[in-house]
């Protein structure tokens, strides 16, 4: 190993060079080796890869792309002496993905080492050591870690730490103007302008702070603010100038007037904390779900933890919308080095190739028909976006002209009825797309910066009406590939959410379609096969509960692989949905061209209806041996549960006028939840299918149900509800006649993650 050098012995060698990037930074580097102990890259014996620029090209491991890579630490790019160092990182920015994606992304022009953070999901952070730095013992500590820890310089926040924190506050900002009885929507719209203020100083698409500025110089002066900030939304109209610097011209319709809601002094306190964080660093992927919790009142309960992470997200992009890419890019590779070995002039069909690629990924178009605030399309866009530079990137190695990409958020299209994330779903979009693009140095966006995002429509996905009021099917967006969330709400709540005369219309005009009570969800995957089927859409990715895996809801997965077929599905995963947590599936189909077929991440030959890869048993066929052994209990649709001690006062009470006891109507119960979680049995009324005069004569249960169950029964839309109240809504007599003639039988629950059973006693 070379002789080592002391701190005072390499600033002496090194202050004041002129020699040129090229001729001095082997040395360069090889004097920081000695200084730290570390092994040069010609005496380096380890398992990574550690050489120069021409090591790299030699071994296969990166083609030269760094002056100075280390694999899984650094790689470093050189300037001249005094040379702006931005051009040496955005061509780290460029290369990063070819060398493993290094922790650390260095610069220097030799007197200055600028060290970049390169992790994902972390606030970024730039560590920049002078020549005198590196005489101090936290200047020294710096370049030893670069070298023997680079995980020191990772930032304790993480991206989503940021945009909770970021969503919370702006939660407290929404309170502080609904005092002030401003409208819903425009405090949405007015927070909305906020937050994408902050995000756009940190960008550096906004002067350096100058919001931040305008915050702290007016905290106090709520008047003085408010006529700043309108100035400020002014100029972003259409461009112009603010507090003497140039603002670009943004609008999209964001920004397109000088409204301003009013902000007490709390609300401006408020202002200065949240400009002290670093939006740069907020995660588009969850940060549309946590502001819209923030920004409507009726979501609150759902701010905070729970939201759709990028994994999930990608677990339905990934083998929807990209893998078809991902197999022809695959092939263009080849074809691209074919030619680039045997033309070595002439560029003209290499060109062809790698910018016809990249024209074909900037005309896919995508829609998500329940976008929400905009998770998949941002997702969606991400991975279009790294695809399409490394199409590019490839080309300039092979010496084509590196060129701006292409992809956009124009070519995403969503549907969303929800005012609230509606808004969101198109700052989520470009916010995102600003982010890639500042992250990976592809240039100044052109103005105006925001466009409007009239490809994501606010409308009802499932229901329009046409010019006589005629209930219709509306006109999707086209598109090549549909992903998306879609609501989950079950069969038998949707009349209540949704009310008869809307629920009419819906069974209307999906009968044959989708069964009558099958979840809602059914809808957008009937929707999605439609669509595939008549050839305007190629692929679909959907969730759904899992319990599309069975009973009415399978029946749009049967609709599906009978006109194409499914070649992805989860069937069961865990989930959340609004703070709760559920139970979902995952299902990617098409018209039957897809030949690889994946379930539950392995490989398989075939996906049945039910989402099971094996024997098919959603084909088995009743046998008549079964026949009236096996029903479905009783439903009770009201507040026929009576607590123990209530069921055994009444159970004490003497012979009715009927010369009957009462435990003819009170029974113990117990339903599929009770059997998984173990809970004791409970205690309902049970008049089967009597008469009211037979009720009536068991006096106590009988006043009972009619003072509790008779008012809610009244208002239910059922009329056999509102006509038998004394009865329950399924009273499963034939189940009763059964069971009362044996000692004890058999339950299970209808849905459940495995399949139970226990005994009990026939009267329960």
């Amino acid at each position: 190993m070379n002789q080592p050098l002391s701190p005072l012995q390499f600033v002496a060698r090194w202050r004041g060079n002129t020699r040129k990037e090229t001729a001095a930074y082997f040395d360069h580097f090889n004097d920081l080796c000695r200084m730290v102990g570390h092994p040069t890259p010609n005496e380096f014996r380890g398992p990574e890869f550690f050489g120069f620029q021409a090591d790299a090209a030699k071994q296969g491991g990166g083609n030269g792309w760094a002056d100075v890579w280390f694999a899984r630490h650094f790689a470093i790019e050189y300037k001249g002496p005094h040379k702006k160092l931005d051009a040496a990182y955005d061509q780290l920015l460029l290369y990063r993905e070819s060398l493993q994606n290094p922790p650390l992304l260095v610069v220097s022009d030799m007197e200055r080492i600028i060290i970049h953070t390169n992790w994902t999901n972390t606030v970024k952070r730039v560590v920049e050591l002078s020549l005198d730095d590196l005489l101090t013992p936290a200047g020294q500590q710096h370049l030893h870690n670069l070298f023997y820890a680079p995980e020191a310089f990772r930032s304790d926040t993480t991206s989503e730490q940021v945009t909770k924190q970021a969503a919370a506050e702006f939660a407290r900002l929404a309170d502080s103007l609904r005092r002030w009885k401003n409208p819903p929507d425009q405090i949405a719209h007015f927070l909305i302008r906020l937050l994408f203020c902050l995000f756009a100083e940190d960008v550096g698409l906004l002067p350096e702070r100058i919001f931040s500025r305008l915050v702290a110089k007016t905290q106090g002066k709520t008047k003085q603010f408010s006529a700043a900030l309108g100035e400020l939304f002014a100029a972003m109209a259409s461009g112009g100038t603010f507090l003497l610097e140039d603002i670009p011209y943004f609008n999209g319709r964001l920004f397109n007037d000088s409204t301003v809601l009013d902000l007490d002094s709390d609300a401006l306190d408020i202002l200065v904390q949240v400009s002290k964080l670093d939006w740069a660093a907020i995660e588009p992927a969850i940060f549309g779900t946590l502001f819209e919790g923030s920004l409507d009142p009726t979501k609150r309960a759902q701010l905070g933890a729970h939201y759709t992470s990028r994994e999930d997200i990608l677990l339905v992009v990934e083998p929807v919308l990209m893998a078809p890419l991902r197999r022809k890019w695959a092939l263009v590779q080849t074809q691209a080095h074919t030619l680039a070995a045997h033309s070595s002039k002439d560029t003209r069909q290499l060109a062809a190739l790698i910018n016809g690629f990249a024209d074909e990924l900037a005309r896919v178009r995508v829609l998500d028909p329940a976008c929400g605030s905009g998770n998949f399309l941002y997702v969606a866009l991400k991975q279009l976006l790294d695809l399409e530079k490394a199409v590019l990137t490839l080309g300039f190695d092979l010496g084509l002209p590196l060129r701006t990409p292409l992809v956009g958020p124009e070519q995403l299209r969503g549907i969303e009825v929800d005012e609230y994330a509606h808004e969101l779903a198109q700052v989520t979009v470009w916010i995102g797309y600003i982010q890639w693009m500042r992250d990976n140095s592809f240039g100044k966006l052109a103005e105006p910066i925001l466009k409007p995002l009239d490809t994501i429509r606010r409308m009802d996905a499932l229901l329009a009406r046409d010019d006589h009021g005629n209930p219709m099917l509306p006109e999707w967006p086209p598109a090549d590939v549909i992903i998306g969330n879609p609501p989950f709400l079950g069969g038998n709540r949707v009349r209540q959410e949704l009310g008869d005369e809307y629920v009419g219309r819906l069974f209307g005009r999906y009968e044959g379609r989708v069964p009558a009570f099958a979840d809602l969800v059914c809808y957008w995957f009937e929707r999605a096969r439609q669509l595939i089927a008549d050839g305007a859409v190629q692929r679909a990715g959907l969730l759904a509960t899992n319990s599309i895996r069975g009973g009415a809801n399978r029946v749009v997965l049967e609709r599906i692989k009978a006109s194409g077929d499914l070649f992805m599905a989860w069937a069961d995963r865990a989930w959340v949905l609004n703070g709760a947590a559920v139970r979902v599936s995952m299902v990617g189909f098409d018209n039957g061209t897809e030949t690889e077929r994946i379930l539950n991440g392995l490989p398989v030959q075939n996906i049945n209806a039910d989402l099971t890869g094996a024997l098919d048993l959603t084909q088995a066929k009743q046998l008549k041996q079964n026949r009236n052994i096996c029903f479905i209990g009783a439903k009770k649709a009201g507040a026929f549960d009576i607590d123990s001690s209530f069921a055994q006062f009444l159970l004490s009470k003497p012979i009715n006028p009927n010369g009957r006891p009462n435990s003819d109507v009170v029974f113990s119960w117990i339903n599929g939840e009770m059997i998984v979680i173990r809970f004791p049995y409970r205690w309902t009324i049970y008049f089967a299918e009597m008469t009211e005069a037979d009720a009536s004569l068991y006096e106590e249960p009988f006043e009972y149900v009619r003072r509790e169950i008779y008012p809610q029964r009244q208002k239910n839309n059922e009329r056999r509800a509102r006509e038998k109240w004394w009865q329950h809504r399924r009273p499963a007599t034939e189940m009763r006649e059964k069971v009362q003639r044996i000692q004890r039988y058999i339950i299970t629950p209808r849905v459940s993650k495995y399949r139970l059973f226990i005994w009990v006693d026939s009267r329960t």
